[in-house]
């Protein structure tokens, strides 16, 4: 199967407070994403940058919630958050992604606010 057809959803669901969103996928695996994660992982250039080395660590999520899903055509959903923050664009491969490799990812953000000395919290 290819990773395009693993990577098909077949549910979204943003749960009723808007801090978490659920996708199921055609291969039978789903993910639970805290809305604070996506927003922190955001496939956009003004997280991601251009390149590895510009890629920003971005502090003070916590709360962040989830304001509107639109979808982009039939590959990805546009996830609008309440701090505006609006630009990236979740393919199904990216959220796929994001599932599979959730826990080392999640550990990788707190290890660099750490670093870097900032917080989840405003």
């Amino acid at each position: 199967m290819s990773e395009k057809n693993t990577a098909w959803p077949t549910e979204i669901r943003l749960n009723r407070d808007k801090n978490q969103l659920s996708v199921g996928f055609k291969n039978g695996s789903s993910y639970d994403y805290a809305a604070e994660f996506l927003r922190v992982l955001s496939p956009s250039a003004e997280v991601q940058g251009h390149s590895p080395d510009q890629r920003v660590t971005v502090p003070g999520k916590s709360d962040v919630l989830v304001k509107e899903l639109e979808p982009v055509g039939n590959y990805a959903v546009r996830i609008i958050f309440d701090d505006g923050h609006d630009t990236g664009l979740y393919s199904w491969e990216y959220l796929h992604e994001l599932g599979e490799s959730r826990d080392e990812r999640w550990q990788e953000y707190l290890d660099e606010l750490e670093e870097k000395g900032l917080r989840r919290t405003r």
